[in-house]
């Protein structure tokens, strides 16, 4: 590697470690956002790095080549969509800090993401799992909270004690941007809680208000990630062939209570979405469900 080469490589690695700072600091991101956004910077700054480039150097028409490249690779609309967000708010970055005056992304048009039917269990898939014997009092607790308020892994991760009021049924969760929604919980919901602080309380295991809902096996918060997996294995084992996330979950709790008549706002206040266009996605689901129930239901369908 020349000296010029190595120099415009340091460069580029320096303005990745401060805009992670700086997401760190100044914005409200997920540290799962976080980790895509500068993992979206570090491939571009790759694809630049080959022709010697660095992020100050560059025009609309290379921003274009990379998005062709990317195109190349058969990655999906999304994820393209997603690394060019991820560049839109690192040029933003170089622009507050003055290091550009203008940025080469600005006008640049994403491509336009695939409308896909979120993955959803049916009631009676749901019923599977519930009727399931053996399941550990923390799991059963997760599971029944996911399905019964539609939260997010993080957000439902990130619950205390103090968040939960057991006596108006309601939680309250901190969810993206760090803004609060106050989200209602099922009855059986209620009880799975209760059964497992019970059992917390009978071990002696950490109970507070600023106690984290869900521990570990080490009596630490239960991580995302173990958590994924927490949900994954019993539905597996419920019988069930679809791979089962928590965002699978909060699918089906959306597609259930829209099923059952609530309206569209109230599921958006309850999802946490900023715009009502993102829950609209789930009445695709039920106006398919609409079709079947009238085909079988009318005489002349």
């Amino acid at each position: 590697m020349d000296q010029n080469a190595k120099f415009t490589e340091t460069e580029n690695k320096s303005q990745i470690d401060s805009f992670e700072k700086y997401l760190k600091a100044e914005r409200n991101f997920s540290a799962h956002t976080i980790r895509a956004y500068i993992k979206d910077a570090g491939d571009f700054a790759l694809f630049i790095q080959q022709k010697n480039l660095s992020f100050s150097k560059i025009d609309k028409y290379l921003i274009r080549k990379f998005m062709e490249e990317l195109n190349n690779k058969k990655l999906n609309r999304a994820t393209i969509a997603r690394k060019l967000a991820s560049l839109r708010t690192f040029y933003k970055f170089l622009l507050i800090n003055n290091i550009l005056t203008k940025s080469p992304i600005e006008n640049t048009l994403g491509p336009k993401k695939d409308k896909k039917i979120p993955l959803f269990l049916t009631e009676s898939e749901m019923q599977m799992f519930f009727s399931l014997e053996g399941i550990k009092l923390r799991d059963k607790a997760i599971i029944e909270f996911l399905y019964s308020s539609g939260l997010r892994i993080g957000e439902l991760m990130s619950l205390d004690i103090k968040d939960i009021n057991t006596a108006l049924n309601i939680v309250t969760v901190t969810g993206k941007g760090s803004k609060e929604r106050i989200v209602p919980m099922g009855d059986k919901c209620l009880i799975a809680i209760n059964n497992y602080i019970g059992e917390r309380k009978r071990l002696g295991l950490p109970y507070n208000a600023k106690s984290p809902v869900f521990l570990s096996d080490h009596a630490e918060r239960l991580e995302q990630r173990t958590a994924r997996r927490i949900v994954n294995r019993w539905f597996v084992k419920a019988g069930l062939l679809k791979k089962v996330n928590p965002h699978t979950l909060r699918h089906t709790f959306a597609t259930h209570i829209l099923d059952r008549g609530c309206d569209l706002r109230t599921v958006q206040e309850m999802l946490g979405h900023k715009n009502l266009s993102t829950t609209q996605i789930y009445t695709h689901v039920t106006i398919e469900s609409l079709k079947r129930i009238y085909k079988k239901a009318h005489p002349r369908k």
